[in-house]
This record gives C-alpha cells, structure tokens and sequence, in this order.
C-alpha cells in the first residue's frame, strides 16, 4: 500500500472529516524514561469514563534501566478501545506513536499496513539511530515506512521544550513532560476529551505548581498541534460500548486479585493476612492491600518467599485467611511450605502471576508455563487444587472462589494469572451484593468429640483455633495419624492419610460446574485454552464461525480438578487442539487424563498470542475444506 507522508503537506481545515470507528488499537511506545505507560495509562482512563470498552497491553523492559535509547529499553503500552464488547487488548495497532528510533524499530512490525505513525523526529539523529542499530535514517525521503504507513513527523521534543518554557523548568525536567504532549496529539487524533487528564494531573502535582503547570501546558499544546497543524486529514471517533447495566471502574488484574482476598475475607468474617517478597510481576498485590488497613487486611513483607509462606501458614493456623502472592521463581522456593500446608491441611491461597521462565528468564513478560509446577511441582504425594483466571476482573472472582474452597476443604489452593493479566486492564463493574455470597466458616468450639484430623463429609478437618480450651493438638509436616493427629511412621496410615488428602481435593469436583463449550457440541474441531489466552482464543473462534467454520471453544478454569464432564467433551470432536504459552502442559495433562489425542500448538515468546496466530491455527485445519 502506497501512501503519501502528510508531515510536509497542509490540510485545510474545511477538508478534515470525521471517520466513525467500530474501535481502535493504539500504541504508545519510547525509552523506559520516556513515561510511555503514564501516557497509555491516561488514554486508558479516558477512555474508560467515555463509556468505550477497552483492554490494555503494558510491555515493560526486563532491564531496571537500559541504556537511553536502546532497543532492549523500549516500553510500551497498547490500548484496544471500542464501541462493541471485546476480549484483547488488538492485534496489529492501528497507529504508533515512536518517541524515538529503537521504539520504531522494536514495535514497526506491529503496525498495520496502512497505519497510523507518528514519530518524534527530533530524536532521530546519529547517536539514537546507532543505538537503535539503524543503518540509514528510516524518516529519510525513499524510505520503505512511507510505503507502508501514513507516515508523520512531528519534533515532540521541540515543541513541549517550547510550550513549557514559561513554567522556568529545566530542561532535563521540561523534556519529561514531552509524554504528555504526545498524548495530547493522540487525544485530538480520537476526539478524547482532555478533563480526566488534567484533573489527574492537578492531584498528582498539586505540592509541585511548576511540573503542575508544565505538564498541562504539554498536553494542551499536543492537542492544540492537531488542531491547528493541518497535517490530519482525518480525525476518528470511536463511540460508547454497549455495556451491560451497572457501575465500573478501570481495573487491572492485580488489583483485581487484591480486591478479591479483600472481599473474600470479609464475606468469611476474617482478617486477611497476606505474607509475599517482592517479585515482579506479582509486587502490585502487595502494594494495593497494603492501602486496605481499613478493612482489616494485614500486609507482611517478608525477607524471603519461604519465610512468606510459612507465616502465611501461621496466620491462617492462628485464624484467619491467609494469602501469599509470587511468580514462578518465588513458587519454587514457596513449594516446601505448601507441602506443609497440605500436610497440616490449612487453608492458604497462592496467586501465582506467572511470567516467563526458567529462572530469572523474562521477568516483566507474560508466559503460562508454570501449570506443572502448581499441579504436580512438590516432593512426595501433595495434591493442590488450581484454578486460573480468564481476565483482568476475573482475577477478582478467580481469588474469591479459590478461598471459598480453601476454608470448606482445609487446603491450599492455587490462582495462577500471568503477567498479561496482571498489568492489563479492563473495564470493570462492580458487583452488587446478591452476587457475593457469604463464605461459611465453622470453628468447632467444643473438646466433646473433637479430633484434629476427624473429617466431615468434603473429608476436611476441623479448623480448630489455638486457644480454644480444650482443643489442644499438634501439628507439623511429619505424618499425621488418622484422627487423633499425632505422628505416625506407621506405612499402612500412611498410604490411607495420602488417599485421604487426595480424596479431599477430588471432592472439590462437587463445587466445580459443568465444563461448557463455546459453539458446537460436538464436531470437526475444539480449541481448548485456559488462564489469559481466554480473550485471543474465544475472538478468534468467534470470527471464525461468523465465516462458518465448524470450530468450538471450550476454556478450562478449574485445572486441577478439571469439571467431570471434560472426558465427555474431548471425545465428541474430530480434531482438538490445546492453545498455550507454553510447550503443551495443559496438553499434556489432558492427554495423561482422558487419553485424549489432544494436539498442541504453543508460543513461549514472552508475548500474549494474537488472534490471527489462533486464525491461522483454525484455518490450516479447516481452511482447505470449509471455505
């Protein structure tokens, strides 16, 4: 596709026209000093108090701080808004705006032919495109970006150092608003109202007036530049989302999960202690409960993930709902302490946000390769029950089903999320109070027949609270004897208390609804999913049986145990094919199961799937045969 670059031609105002979009996928991208997440964070909540639908993508750099202007310092944020329901954040981006030549370089690829670029030119000298390893000037006349995309050059820098001068900042601190300009010309570009903006704006710097007023001239005068420039030819208007009834907010899945063991402890009657260690991308957990004192939550930061653990285990013996978050590298050292957990069959809630591996691997990337080691990662007999949250606002009730199931059967229990998750967005509405049911939780209080490890009918244990008289008992990570729970190296009880404890989880079936599919019943193909890759996959099959193609969806939440009726469904599909980020555990898992022919495909590149990856899975197998 051949287009003309604009940045050197002048569009009269009285040819501007106004194109209506269903929604658009936007991209803001520079160095990681550039405030390119403030910038898409901003964008996001205005669009969110306009009334689109939306979903973001945040790609943070691995590195703390990477040299200025290089391609492993980029970051980015890409906003989908729309006026229909939608599930990812987009595939290509419709527009970029590159603060600099290694954010051209690193996210160009991602634009649609055709799309929408705009570039700070003035950073586009010598030494920036050296870093970035161009070997020409890509804004040069001749150009192959002028072939491909709506091309226009804008001297950010320039401008925002300009409109700023009046605030006597200097220019280190005058250049660090230029974020703010770019947003402003992305405002004007989708006919987004500046008020959200500014009023964050007027909090966030209301001790400080010269950055106050310097970050609201840049953004004005980035507004003010597409209005008056004449180098638009086109402004787009996306309209409000047609949602369901209700009140919402902008909401990430990490704060989602924090909101979520906050409620889940009040609908119990509990304090919430949650015990972590600092670990990307799971850390904004511990941030936002630390905010909730009010609410009687209880924020540990411990000196490592196994001393996390373990006092999580101590509060929750002592009485309340005890949580911990980590990624997988914290799992890992976690994974003794929720053998002990098991073994003294305490209710702890582990929020795993999974991120790419092994090791230190990919720590701010998104990846699902952790089921394993929530399914099966201990030493000896250990069963955990799991589950996996499908969106940002589903890590809400992802966290309150998983402690619901903890205290009715006295055991840890799993919630994986992942980084695409965690730092994602969506709107989300707040539920209203028939919706939240109270969690049941029985202390006995009596020694008349007690026992600590007498089981009721799920075949869990008392919860009996220290201090309570007469119901003194031990407990520890040796094995228990049957009922009275004093230590036992007998070998038939310990064969009989490892069926117990495995019986206990398999029972939390009973709580686990019919596995539904999405599409037909039965037929030629099944694409199975689970955790984040929910949105990408259900898109795809959606647009896949609008072109009548025979493809069904059915996306797992409970992985461990998985809905009875799974088997069932495996068997009625010709084809089945197990869409994950990582090199086919869930695969695995369901071939070990069911012995199913479940196929795979896998990306483990750090990076959500996009729907046309999963489009183009559907198409190679039925493409051929149902056109």
């Amino acid at each position: 596709m051949s287009v003309e670059t604009k940045s050197d031609n002048e569009v009269s105002q009285s040819s501007l026209r106004m194109e209506e979009l269903p929604g658009a996928a936007v991209r803001f991208a520079g160095d990681s000093g550039d405030g390119m997440q403030l910038a898409g964070t901003q964008f996001t909540n205005t669009s969110a108090v306009f009334g689109n639908d939306i979903a973001t993508l945040p790609d943070y750099p691995a590195e703390i701080r990477a040299p200025a202007g290089t391609l492993a310092g980029v970051s980015g944020f890409q906003i989908n808004f729309s006026s229909q329901r939608i599930h990812t954040p987009g595939d290509k981006v419709d527009a970029l705006i590159a603060m600099n030549p290694a954010a051209l370089k690193v996210n160009v690829g991602d634009l649609i032919e055709g799309g929408l670029l705009i570039v700070n030119s003035d950073e586009f000298n010598a030494t920036n495109l050296q870093r970035a390893k161009f070997d020409a000037n890509p804004l040069d006349p001749g150009s192959d970006l002028y072939r491909r995309f709506r091309v226009y050059k804008v001297p950010i820098t320039t401008h925002t150092m300009e409109a700023v001068k009046a605030t006597g900042l200097g220019a280190r601190d005058a250049g660090r608003c230029k974020n703010f300009y770019a947003l402003g010309v992305v405002f004007w570009l989708y006919d987004r109202p500046l008020d959200t903006t500014l009023r964050w704006i007027e909090s966030k710097f209301a001790k400080v007036p010269a950055v106050l007023e310097a970050n609201t001239l840049a953004l004005k005068a980035g507004y003010n530049f597409g209005e008056t420039a004449e180098i638009f030819p086109v402004r787009y208007k996306v309209e409000r989302a047609k949602l369901d009834p209700g009140r919402y907010r902008n909401l990430t899945g990490n704060q989602a999960a924090a909101l979520g063991l906050t409620t889940a402890a009040k609908l119990a009657g509990k304090p919430l202690f949650y015990g972590s260690y600092p670990i990307t991308p799971a850390s904004d957990i511990l941030h936002e409960l630390s905010m909730y004192k009010n609410f009687d939550v209880r924020t540990f930061q411990a000196e490592d993930e196994i001393a996390a653990m373990c006092a999580a285990i101590g509060a929750s013996y002592a009485g309340a709902l005890a949580a911990t978050g980590t990624s997988g590298p914290g799992v890992a050292l976690k994974q003794e302490g929720i053998g002990l957990a098991v073994m003294t069959e305490l209710p702890v809630v582990i929020v795993n946000v999974q991120r790419g591996g092994p090791s230190t691997g990919l720590p701010t990337k998104t990846e699902q390769a952790d089921l394993w080691q929530a399914v099966l990662g201990r030493n000896g007999e250990c069963p955990v029950p799991v589950l996996a949250a499908q969106s940002p606002g589903d890590c809400f009730w992802a966290c309150i089903e998983a402690s619901r199931i903890a205290i009715k059967y006295m055991t840890p229990v799993f919630v994986l999320t992942d980084g695409y998750l965690a730092n994602g967005s969506e709107p989300w509405r707040l539920p209203v109070a028939s919706e939240l049911k109270p969690i049941h939780v029985s202390h006995p209080t009596s020694a008349d027949g007690f026992a600590p490890y007498r089981r009721d009918e799920n075949g869990s244990r008392p919860w009996a609270l220290p201090g309570t008289p007469g119901l003194m008992h031990r407990v520890g990570g040796l094995e228990k004897w049957d009922v009275t729970g004093h230590v036992s190296y007998d070998p038939d009880n310990h064969q009989r208390m490892i069926d117990l404890r495995q019986q206990k989880v398999d029972n939390i079936v009973r709580d686990v609804p019919d596995q539904e599919v999405y599409g037909d019943a039965q037929g030629e193909l099944l694409l199975v999913s689970w955790g984040g890759t929910y949105g990408t996959v259900r898109t795809a099959v959606e647009r896949a049986r609008q072109r009548k193609l025979p493809v069904s969806h059915m996306h797992l939440r409970w992985l461990r145990p998985m809905p009875r009726n799974v088997g069932d469904i495996l068997k009625r599909f010709r084809r089945i094919v197990c869409c994950e980020l990582n090199k086919g555990q869930l695969a695995w898992l369901l071939r070990a199961a069911f012995l199913a022919p479940v196929e795979t495909h896998y990306k483990v590149k750090g990076r959500p799937y996009m729907v046309s990856e999963i489009t183009e899975v559907i198409d190679s197998i039925l493409g051929g045969n149902h056109r």
